[in-house]
């Protein structure tokens, strides 16, 4: 009974109590700073996945605006076919006006070009989403361009079919004209034949 009441020994449980308390303590701030750190790192992981969705979001954005541009690029190749294909028909009847067709084709040629290096620009851009603003714009811009010059060149098909129309219609009545004429020398020959028989008599 007296060994309890021994201050040495309630000294050493109230240490021992002392030091548990302060592990605790110590064992609570811990778990606290871990608590912390997965917190921000969790809010770290959440904007990163945030910033990786929006990047998404504008990489789909890019890919649907170069489908269109490249919608828009293959209906105006499909313009210029036709355009050639109508140069092409016109031309077969064309060899008075020879010359001004072949312009005409060495011009479809550079727009031809010009469409390859549009369809080039907008792969690159596939590759480098980032700056496909600044390229489309360059893409439409060159397909304005090119359409204006399928529609001049459409305009220029049909100037030229007039044209061709007018020169058969003269070439027919300068043929018709000279048919006429070509009687009247041969008249005036048999004329001179005979006066010239004639005369020594």
């Amino acid at each position: 009974g007296d060994g309890l009441g021994n201050p040495g020994i309630m000294e050493m449980v109230k240490k021992k109590i002392q030091s548990l308390q302060l592990q605790v303590d110590e064992a609570e701030d811990r778990a606290l700073a871990v608590q912390r750190e997965l917190d921000f790192e969790k809010e770290l992981r959440e904007k990163a996945e945030g910033e990786v969705a929006s990047l998404n979001r504008r990489i789909q954005l890019v890919e649907e605006e170069l489908d269109r541009a490249q919608e828009r690029l293959a209906t105006a190749l499909q313009k210029l076919e036709e355009a050639e294909k109508a140069a092409d028909e016109s031309e077969r009847g064309m060899k008075v006006i020879e010359n001004r067709a072949m312009k005409d084709e060495e011009k479809m040629e550079i727009q031809e070009m010009q469409l390859k290096e549009a369809k080039h620009i907008a792969e690159e851009a596939d590759r480098k989403y980032e700056e496909v603003a600044r390229k489309l714009v360059i893409l439409e811009t060159e397909l304005e361009r090119a359409e204006e010059r399928a529609e001049i060149s459409e305009l220029k098909c049909s100037e030229l079919e007039d044209e061709l129309k007018n020169v058969t219609n003269t070439l027919k009545s300068l043929e018709a004209q000279s048919d006429k004429v070509t009687l009247h020398p041969e008249a005036e020959m048999q004329g001179h034949q005979q006066g010239a028989g004639a005369s020594p008599q």
